[in-house]
């Protein structure tokens, strides 16, 4: 595949047994209940979002993963950036022709934080700073077409475990590592998901009794230690002096006792988090995706002999890069809104 990039809502109240509760009193439904539109034709468009923390990217692509066209514009505090999740969409529809214009069958647009896709609800996003933001039909009455709407890390871990260095494996955990650490699990086939809408999350496990405060008001997460910027501050509180981030510190490994130390401690925090997401569903691979698995190898193997040396009843998963890598979101936006559903 080429390098790429709603459904109806039920009526408010209208949730049945397999509403849960969720943070805030409020509920959201297994993904049992999701609609499930269709796969569109093979010459028809599709329209991908992907909304970071940072930057919000967004491509038009065919079925090969032909881009017509791409937009990356930085991302708006609270609010304000679902209004400018619609002018991308707008700017990138603007770009094609009328014939192309009228090939777009769907769109997706995928979030971070907590998503309730079956009432179309942006419930909570620490890094952007929305809360419980009523979607709705916002995104199709602009754009005069079907969109659906779904968790980014969801969406680029299942792109990863069917499309990318998954594929034919049905036994999958993928982490996403950067900012902070999330992922998928797929077992048996199957893409497991929370019934608060959110992923796996893998950053939050406390690994360290004695370690450092996290944000999520715990002590000693995985992401204190393993994160990208965790990484990089640990490197300066070692040595004193600033670097630009977790990038320079893998690079400077092989001659940097210092550097050597930081990250034996992160993979060591990484594996302690994961071990446990091991034993329970014994996964055939764990795939690495996001900002830091840009470091290849340096992560990787000592990752997976990290996680083998913890093992004594289950075999230990192969470690591989994801195929996507940052375009994972992206790309899983665009299959997504291909396939019309997270199969």
């Amino acid at each position: 595949m080429k390098s790429t990039a709603g459904a109806a809502r039920p009526a408010a109240g209208s949730a049945g047994p397999a509403a849960m509760a969720r943070p805030g009193g409020t509920t959201t439904r297994s993904a049992a209940a999701l609609p499930q539109p269709d796969a569109l034709a093979d010459d028809a468009l599709v329209l991908g979002l992907d909304v970071g923390g940072t930057t919000m990217k967004g491509e038009i692509t065919d079925a090969d993963g032909t881009v017509f066209a791409a937009a990356t514009v930085a991302t708006p505090q609270g609010e304000a950036a679902f209004e400018a999740m619609g002018a991308v969409g707008d700017q990138l529809l603007a770009e094609l022709t009328a014939e192309q214009r009228d090939r777009v069958g769907r769109a997706a647009v995928v979030v971070p934080g907590i998503v309730d896709p079956v009432e179309s609800i942006a419930v909570f996003s620490s890094n952007i700073g929305w809360r419980d933001v009523k979607v709705g039909d916002r995104f199709s009455a602009r754009w005069h077409m079907p969109v659906l709407l779904e968790h980014d890390v969801l969406v680029a871990g299942w792109a990863e475990w069917r499309f990318g260095a998954g594929r034919g494996h049905d036994n999958v955990c993928v982490v996403i590592l950067g900012t902070g650490i999330s992922g998928t699990l797929s077992v048996g086939g199957r893409l497991l998901r929370s019934s608060y809408g959110q992923v796996g999350e893998y950053g939050h496990i406390p690994v360290r009794a004695h370690g450092l405060p996290c944000p999520c008001g715990n002590i000693g997460c995985v992401e204190t230690v393993a994160s990208g910027a965790s990484i990089a501050r640990a490197y300066t509180r070692r040595t004193g002096r600033e670097i630009d981030g977790a990038a320079e510190v893998f690079a400077l490994v092989d001659t940097d006792s210092d550097a050597a130390a930081v990250l034996a401690d992160a993979v060591d925090a990484l594996a302690d988090g994961l071990i446990g997401i091991v034993h329970a569903a014994c996964p055939e691979l764990i795939i690495l995706g996001g900002g830091l698995a840009g470091a290849g190898a340096a992560l990787t193997d000592p990752l997976h002999q990290a996680i083998a040396d913890r093992l004594r009843l289950v075999p230990a998963p192969h470690v591989v890069l994801g195929e996507y890598g940052a375009r994972a979101g992206l790309t899983g936006a665009a299959l997504f809104a291909r396939q019309g559903a997270l199969e």
